[in-house]
């Protein structure tokens, strides 16, 4: 039994690696073509196989659809209002114009919790560029950083689609992976800065030539030069209130439910409004009470990034931005769902081959292995082989599911420690590896010192927090 499982899933996992990365297959065809032949591995005969893929691909889509189209909503809306420019102003304020690599990573980590890092980066990418420019800073620390946070909270805090997939699958507390997610990260980045920006600054990269047609450096000290002057711009807290309002009141359902009577009002109403799809849509209405409220912005900031000529508002909000936010978040939700697909392919095996789960979870806890170790090693394994954090996160997701009783971590804790695991080895067999190169005018060798190892040595500094955090009890 426990031979059967292992040699089949290895056999599924080096397939699905060959087919993504050395046959060029889409994961979404790739994901599908090795759970149905593990299914049949496992002795599942073809209509179960079938049965139990697209169930898990069906549960795994109710679960996360709805909020990754809010957040690419979003996107959209963050897009047009001019709401990233808004926070990379905060930034540069609040720091005088020092450190000036901190605004654009600082924005990029807020924004990349409900949107894709591919996005947060073509909205960051000219700005960062930019003010690289204006200061004579190397593209190394300025795409370094944000590059790096944009990937962190992509890798660690939900709702983005990869991490949400994990912890519904796991059934981890979705506000304590929020809260301790945006912990672990906030804290590893900072390390990770204040060790490499050194390091980093060694080597002139410039900016891309297009992002920077006009820009002069600044000669002054006044702080105030580096700042983006747009007018319509929108304040920052209502700029990030549609990113941090819902991730604010999801985790904080999660305390409400903790510690509140199950009848007060408090619980009542906390119970509505923390479930991810409505605390996402209170999001997606604050962003059109931006457009509302920066009408004119919109308008402009829509002709400029689409080239389409619109004058209703009311359009571009509740029809162009919805069939746009559909398009962008179809990839990565296909990508998810097949990923919990082939998910439950593997949980389904105890169910067929009864105390399995038992089995394999005290093989690995009596394997020697510290127990921490096995999600962050298979997620990092994963992320290296497959290039995808989210095809990455729900493999390694369902491997750790059978054994989780004996691992003895909580649900919350394996999660992140997946999270931690796929933030190691971003390589060229990323796509988001590509679109950062290219948006920050890197080359290959470049991109693996800048995004690679900058993004590994984060990771494993992720991984020790959240080993902290556990040994202390906290996770």
């Amino acid at each position: 039994m426990m031979a059967r499982f292992l040699v089949v899933l290895i056999v599924a996992v080096v397939l699905l690696i060959l087919l993504i990365v050395r046959a060029h297959f889409h994961p979404v065809l790739a994901l599908f073509i090795c759970g149905m032949l593990a299914g049949l591995g496992f002795g599942y005969d073809l209509e179960t196989t079938a049965t139990v893929f697209t169930t898990g691909f069906g549960n795994t889509m109710t679960s996360i659809a709805c909020t990754i189209i809010f957040g690419s909503i979003i996107a959209q809306g963050i897009r047009d209002t001019g709401g990233v420019k808004s926070m990379v102003n905060f930034f540069i304020n609040l720091f005088h114009g020092k450190c000036l690599e901190l605004s654009t990573a600082l924005a990029a980590f807020i924004m990349s919790i409900p949107v894709f890092g591919d996005i947060t980066q073509v909205l960051l990418s000219p700005i960062a560029s930019m003010l690289a420019k204006r200061k004579h800073i190397s593209m190394s620390t300025m795409g370094g950083f944000t590059l790096l946070t944009a990937s962190l909270t992509h890798a660690i805090v939900p709702p983005t689609p990869g991490i949400l997939a994990v912890a519904v699958l796991l059934e981890a507390d979705l506000g304590l992976v929020i809260l301790w997610g945006i912990v672990v990260s906030l804290i590893a980045f900072l390390i990770t800065w204040a060790l490499g920006k050194g390091v980093v600054a060694k080597e002139w990269i410039e900016p891309r030539a297009d992002y920077i047609v006009g820009v002069e450096e600044v000669e002054s000290d006044d702080y105030h030069e580096l700042l983006i002057k747009e007018e319509g711009l929108p304040n920052v807290l209502m700029a990030m209130a549609p990113i941090l309002v819902p991730a604010i009141i999801i985790a904080a359902s999660s305390f409400v439910d903790m510690y509140a009577a199950e009848d007060s009002m408090l619980a009542i109403v906390f119970s509505g409004i923390g479930n991810r799809n409505v605390a996402l849509f209170i999001g997606v209405l604050l962003t059109f009470l931006n457009g509302i409220l920066g009408k004119d912005k919109v308008i402009e900031n829509y002709k400029f990034y689409t080239g389409k000529e619109e004058k209703s508002l009311v359009k571009i909000m509740c029809n162009n931005w919805i069939g746009e936010a559909c398009a962008v978040a179809l990839i990565p939700l296909l990508v998810t769902g097949m990923g919990g697909g082939f998910s439950q392919i593997i949980k389904n095996y105890d169910s067929v081959h009864e105390g399995f789960n038992t089995a394999l979870g005290t093989a690995v806890a009596n394997s020697g292995i510290p127990v921490m170790l096995v999600p962050f090693l298979i997620g990092a394994v994963m992320m290296i082989a497959v290039g995808s954090r989210t095809t990455a996160g729900m493999t390694a997701a369902a491997i750790c599911l059978p054994m989780m009783g004996q691992l003895g971590l909580s649900a919350v804790a394996i999660t992140l420690l997946i999270g931690c695991g796929t933030m190691i080895g971003s390589h060229v067999s990323d796509s988001g590896f590509w679109v950062g190169t290219s948006m920050y005018n890197l080359n290959t060798s470049q991109g693996l010192k800048y995004i690679t190892l900058l993004g590994s040595v984060c990771g494993v500094i992720c991984f020790i927090i959240a080993a902290i955090l556990l040994m202390i009890g906290i996770l």
